[in-house]
């Protein structure tokens, strides 16, 4: 809102009356000299713009609280100037048109502008005025008005020291105590309760949050206040949050459809609720019977769907009809991004039968938000990401291709999100048409028409994150345990397996090795540039040995670049055998395969790797210092692969240093870093080399 909008009243005369005044007939006598008229409508545009330029208000407060209290009582003012010929409050006064003989300053057209920015700066000054008197006249306008004069002090913590901070504050309280509620729905007073919780004491703000017992479902409701409840959330203890949660059972179909009320609902759902008031508040969803009749505080909450339809079968229908109503409700007003309705629609799509009207009817309504908002929601929230995966499970060939459309130019910001890569994997293991997958996911994500170094400094982001390197090393390896920390992204996968048995015709393993051969060669390039910067850290490391074992093509390049990482004196500080994932890496290539800890095996790749050979030409000046040193399983690795040229040349080099590798299997005495106990502290520690030990006994 621009600013006060005045409102001239002229109660003598009615439309008609203006009408014929504003437009006098030519030659007239009530005609206006062209020059007298243009003045006026000067003076008048000056005065509008004077009055509704400025964008804030009394004490610092925005324009909008102005008008807010412009709404009470109609602003009246008046200026005297005859030459502006102006009055606002009563009827308009023509200008006489000053004399011919009259000061030669009057008539410039400077002159009378200058009086009338004078007048208009006056007429200004006096709307101020008023709009502070109706404030201070308005109950508890006095105490508001000191208190939002501490506000401006205490809402810059820097600029007051923590001494000052606490008399403001004890003056602060002192005012607000027992009238909490006569503040907190205005905008620029609501501002005031929420600095006093941000630095009030436990105590303090549980005094606020009691005070305001009964009215947090209409503070929700407002546009300021509901930023108070976030606050009380999260400030308040358990006991706080149980009082402030309660109010809002009963009317959670009513204020998810409120553009206020929805947000701060589904922060409290998301954020702040327990899985018993989740629970509450999610089976209104269900029908008017459960948001009208609770279960008793000692009595669990159950809020899954099935469980529920199983007690009583009888009420399916109107459950689910409720229940696809009220979504539909949301989607079609564009409120998508709710994690309750999210959670809503996994419960509605997990009690429909495959095939049936009621499974196809959903599919087109998640399918039907033509602007994609409903599905680009979908895949960053748990049970979201699991509703878009079902439906590519679920969905046919045409509808996948539509549903992966949605997320183009999204693909980076899914795969690195905690719950989107899931979607992203999904696609990797139902689509059929790999080409499309392929041509979606990873050109997005690996920036192959771009430069080198913006390929390698997108690969290294992915390779260090958690989500990220799961979609690209997902093809390579499969869903091994160590590429999944958590259990949320095996049991997804485990549940869409089962479904694409009957919903996919391509055999899982030959998918996988098409997804493999488009787009090996991009990651093979990466690493064949540069793989120094993925080295230095353990999840690069395990990138680089899952790219060379797993990707398919010409790998000669990438082999020979990561085996020269291993160059020079191995005793250096820095040099990659000092760290343990930079020698568990160069072990596991040199054996040329993964060990399946199932079988106690080694799988081999075909074709074979042949890292060894380029390892030994890297290191075979230093053969001894590795050997002895902390990667000297690299070594032993090296020795009992199959194929590797040099075995005997690397048993024939490390004999001549026996008396070396004998020392390091022996071991040598330290000192205990333990200094909390002395006994162990006294204790000497022997530090033996395994790997030097199973080389002696190789010669």
């Amino acid at each position: 809102m621009a600013g006060v909008k005045r409102k001239q009243s002229e109660p003598t005369r009615d439309a008609g009356d203006k009408k014929k005044r504003a437009r006098p007939a030519a030659g007239g006598k009530d005609a206006k000299p062209a020059k007298l008229a243009k003045k006026k409508q000067s003076s008048e545009e000056l005065i509008e713009s004077d009055t509704t330029e400025s964008d804030t208000g009394f004490y610092g407060t925005s324009a909008q609280d102005g008008a807010e209290e412009a709404s009470d009582s109609d602003v009246s003012m008046e200026s005297d100037s005859e030459d502006g010929g102006v009055k606002l409050g009563g009827d308009k006064k023509e200008s006489k048109k000053p004399a011919s003989g009259g000061d030669k300053g009057d008539k410039s057209a400077g002159g009378n502008l200058t009086k009338s920015g004078s007048n208009s700066r006056e007429a200004h000054q006096k709307q101020k005025q008023l709009a502070k008197e109706r404030k201070l006249a308005k109950p508890h306008g006095d105490d508001i008005h000191r208190a939002k004069k501490i506000w401006e002090r205490l809402r810059i913590k820097s600029a007051v020291p923590k001494d000052e901070r606490q008399k403001l504050l004890t003056e602060l309280f002192g005012i607000i105590t027992g009238r909490v509620q006569d503040f907190v729905f205005k905008h620029d007073s609501t501002r005031v309760v929420q600095t006093a919780l941000k630095y009030g004491t436990p105590a303090q703000r549980k005094m606020i949050a009691t005070e305001l017992k009964g009215t947090y479902k209409s503070l929700s409701e407002s546009r300021y206040a509901k930023f108070l409840v976030g606050k009380i959330l999260v400030g308040g203890d358990e006991e706080t949050r149980e009082m402030v949660i309660s109010e809002f059972y009963g009317h959670i179909k009513r204020l998810i459809n409120n553009p206020e009320a929805s947000w701060i609902l589904d922060d409290i759902y998301r954020g702040m609720a327990n899985k018993q008031q989740k629970a509450i508040m999610l089976q209104e969803w269900y029908g008017p019977e459960f948001a009208l009749f609770k279960s008793k505080k000692t009595e669990e909450t159950d809020a899954t769907l099935s469980n529920i339809l199983e007690k009583t079968p009888e009420k399916r229908q109107p459950i689910m009809n409720h229940l696809k109503n009220l979504i539909n409700q949301l989607i079609q007003k564009k409120m998508t991004g709710f994690t309750m309705l999210h959670d809503a629609m996994l419960q509605y799509f997990l009690n429909t039968k495959p095939g049936t009207e009621e499974a196809t009817d959903f599919l087109e309504l998640i399918k039907g938000d033509e602007e994609g908002d409903l599905l680009k929601n979908l895949a960053f929230t748990k049970n979201g990401a699991r509703v878009v995966a079902l439906a590519l499970a679920y969905g046919t060939a045409k509808d996948r291709k539509n549903l992966l459309k949605v997320y183009k130019g999204n693909i980076e910001i899914m795969a690195v999100d905690q719950w989107g890569h899931q979607v992203l994997l999904a696609a990797l293991d139902v689509v059929d048409d790999t080409v499309l997958t392929t041509k979606l996911i990873y050109p997005e994500l690996l920036s192959t028409t771009s430069s080198m170094e913006v390929q390698q400094e997108k690969l290294l982001n992915l390779a260090l994150d958690k989500g990220g390197r799961i979609v690209l090393l997902y093809p390579l390896s499969g869903p091994t345990k160590w590429l999944f920390p958590g259990n949320e992204d095996q049991a997804l996968l485990d549940e869409i397996h089962e479904i694409r048995k009957q919903t996919s015709k391509k055999d899982p393993e030959v998918r996988r090795k098409e997804i493999v051969r488009a787009y090996s060669p991009s990651l093979l390039s990466v690493v064949a540039a540069d793989p120094s910067a993925l080295a230095e850290s353990s999840f690069g490391c395990q990138f680089i040995t899952e790219t060379l074992l797993g990707a398919e093509g010409d790998k000669t390049e990438a082999v020979n670049a990561v085996a020269a990482l291993a160059a020079g004196d191995p005793n250096s500080e820095g040099h990659i055998s000092q760290a343990s994932h930079g020698g568990r890496m160069l072990k596991s290539l040199a054996t040329g395969g993964h060990f399946d800890p199932q079988t106690k095996q080694l799988t081999l790749v075909d074709p074979p790797l042949n890292f060894h050979n380029a390892l030994y030409a890297n290191i075979k000046d230093h053969l001894t210092e590795w050997a002895t040193g902390p990667s000297s399983f690299v070594v032993v690795a090296m020795v009992e692969a199959e194929g590797f040229d040099s075995k005997d040349k690397v048993l024939k080099a490390l004999k001549k240093d026996k008396a070396k590798l004998e020392k390091a299997a022996q071991g040598t005495e330290q000192n205990s870093k333990d200094k909390g106990d002395k006994k162990k502290a006294e204790k000497p520690v022997v530090s033996r080399n395994a790997g030097s030990r199973i080389l002696l006994e190789k010669l």
